[in-house]
């Protein structure tokens, strides 16, 4: 919001919040029956590309996001070494309502003006009457709206929402209130209309001035500097005809310079440039691709897991992963994503954070969940696994954990199949399993005498059961493979006597790991806790249980960049995998945790609670 919002500030359909897009549905009915009850040589095209080309720019502006997002996490060509948090993401949230309103006033153009209707499809002189019609009056009258919306009266109560985003994103560009986008629009529109009175319009001309609009508000509102300096070298008045994310990028830190729309020349006229716009775009066009120091490699888990990273739906991914509805609608997208990742896919950068000195970034196999239990896809996963581990060695990354079902013990041994292949590795292979012991073990309610593991047995179920043997709680087991293997690690009589062999359900607290079938959870008596020691939550299909979270911690505010959730987790919650290997970082233990490895539980817990971070439960032990 801004500091004192003023009138026109929410859009008119706020009410309805994400029902908000019927507000076009009577308009596409109403042009979709004139269309196919028109006599066929008198349909107009021109309406009936209206809803399409909505579609088109939001497409448009989702491209845009998700390349920002991903060259800032990478570090290429950045130009605000600053963070982006939930707040910013919530305030921009709903970037799709100016099309929204786009859309209503294209219809009611279309209907209420006869210039509007039956357009070819290329008039040279209606292209030339924008272009002109933009340099000469929509770009000055601009500047000087501009200028206007930076007095106190009117930044206070408007233009302040905009500049709450120091870091820009490309959606930051129409974030704007209501009011605000009523007088860009009455400005946008001089072209349109005047084409539209004088029955010079085409469709070319009428979405090529919108799409040009839209591409150089999200190109100028990206984090990263994109525009060769060799374009200003070959044809130096570019400068004054084009603006760069550098350049714009300068107005929202600075706030008093850099005023014009697209082509900076008022600038230049009337003084108000910036000194230091060629001195740092030339430097952010030199800022390197970013070497972290911690990399966390993990893979997508569903189809639709795509739109739940942070360099898909920011507003989705801001929110704890939940299949939904309307994402079933881009099935078309999301097989056609899976297949390129199926066919050809490179390990890549999702997202960056920076803890106290540590550079930290999240690497993602491009392989899902499925094909992880497809034997014939283990020798490509591990392939991939072991490139994006050799890449971090020659990028001088210190330690590299692994995530989700990267660390499988049938898939790598995890991870020591690729210690013992590259036995020269400089960066240390973490499975984070100590910090998810330790997790669980202060998770365990207080007065707890008895536990049962189910599901498929693990090195961390096994580390946890000798744990709490030795602590003095029964553990019980309902596997005869998993009671002999961890009997022949307790070398205590004492501790054996804790060890029960059971396949009863009467048991109150249950340590789960994955494989647990439905069938069996249903079986568990009303009142039983159920902890997780897996990467993935059970299903929670029996309602009498409690449920608590997979292995994971809060992190504590000084995490930067942290606006998106990981997975399933809630916000600014990560897995204690993750955090395992930012520990090990920050503490610069040099050795490896993989394999039958399991670095000091007791150490690392204590580490954890030292750098601020908290268990999602309180310890009660």
């Amino acid at each position: 919001m801004a500091t004192t919002p003023g009138y026109l500030t929410d859009w008119p359909w706020k009410p309805l919040g994400t029902f908000k897009y019927v507000v076009l549905a009577p308009w596409v009915i109403k042009c979709t029956y004139d269309f196919m009850t028109a006599d066929a040589n008198k349909r107009d095209y021109g309406v009936m590309s209206i809803f399409p080309f909505l579609l088109v720019r939001m497409l448009n502006n989702q491209f845009w996001i998700s390349l920002s997002r991903y060259k800032t996490a990478k570090g290429t060509n950045r130009i605000v070494d600053k963070t982006i948090e939930f707040e910013q993401v919530d305030r921009e949230r709903d970037w799709d309502d100016q099309i929204l309103f786009n859309g209503i006033l294209y219809y009611l153009g279309y209907y209420s003006l006869d210039g509007a209707k039956q357009l070819p499809l290329w008039r040279l002189d209606g292209v030339i009457i924008v272009t002109l019609l933009h340099v000469g009056a929509v770009e000055f009258l601009y500047y000087w709206l501009h200028r206007a919306l930076h007095h106190h009266y009117l930044y206070n109560r408007y233009h302040s929402h905009h500049h709450s985003s120091i870091v820009t994103e490309p959606i930051t560009s129409v974030i704007h209130p209501f009011g605000e986008h009523l007088a860009y629009f009455l400005l946008f529109s001089i072209p349109l209309l005047t084409m539209t009175l004088t029955k010079t319009g085409s469709i070319v001309a009428f979405a090529g001035y919108v799409t040009y609009i839209d591409v150089m508000n999200n190109m100028g509102h990206c984090n990263f500097e994109l525009i060769p300096k060799i374009a200003f070298d070959i044809f130096p008045p570019l400068k004054y005809l084009m603006y760069t994310p550098t350049y714009h990028s300068l107005h929202h830190t600075q706030f008093r310079t850099n005023y014009s729309l697209f082509m900076p020349f008022y600038d230049y006229i009337y003084g108000t440039l910036d000194k230091s716009t060629d001195t740092l775009y030339e430097r952010s066009l030199k800022q390197k691709e970013e070497s972290p120091n911690v990399v966390h490699l993990t893979h997508l888990t569903t189809p639709e897991s795509i739109y739940h990273m942070r360099l898909g739906f920011a507003s989705v991914a801001s929110k704890p992963y939940a299949s939904k509805w309307y994402l079933r609608l881009l099935w078309p997208v999301t097989i056609w994503s899976m297949l390129v990742t199926w066919i050809y896919g490179k390990t890549f950068v999702v997202e960056r954070n920076i803890f106290k000195n540590l550079k930290i970034q999240t690497w993602a196999i491009p392989k899902y969940k499925i094909q992880y239990f497809m034997e014939w896809q283990r020798e490509t996963i591990n392939g991939l696994i072991e490139e994006a581990i050799l890449e971090a060695d020659r990028k001088g990354v210190k330690v590299l954990t692994l995530g989700l079902l990267n660390q499988n013990e049938e898939l790598n041994r995890s991870g020591e199949l690729f210690i013992r292949r590259n036995p020269k590795l400089k960066v240390k292979v973490v499975d984070g399993s100590s910090l998810a012991v330790a997790v669980v073990l202060n998770t365990i309610p207080k007065g707890t005498t008895q536990v049962v593991f189910r599901g498929y047995f693990n090195k961390v179920a096994c580390s946890l059961a000798l744990a709490l043997c030795h602590k003095g709680i029964q553990v019980v087991t309902s596997r005869e493979d998993d009671y002999q293997r961890l009997k022949s690690k307790l070398e205590s009589a004492n501790d054996q006597e804790r060890l029960v062999l059971s396949r009863t359900y009467s048991q109150k607290v249950w340590l789960v790991g994955d494989g647990l079938s439905k069938e069996e959870e249903l079986k568990a008596t009303k009142g039983t806790i159920i902890i997780p020691y897996s990467h993935f939550p059970p299903t929670k299909v029996n309602k009498g249980c409690f449920y608590y979270s997979t292995p994971a911690m809060v992190t504590p505010k000084h995490l930067e960049n942290v606006d998106s959730c990981e997975n399933w987790l809630p916000r600014r919650v990560m897995s204690a995998w993750r955090i395992a290997g930012i520990l090990h970082g920050l503490e610069g233990w040099n050795v490896n945790e993989s394999g039958k490895e399991m670095f000091n539980v007791d150490k690392i817990w204590r580490a954890s609670l030292e750098h601020g971070f908290t268990p999602l439960i309180k310890s009660f032990n």
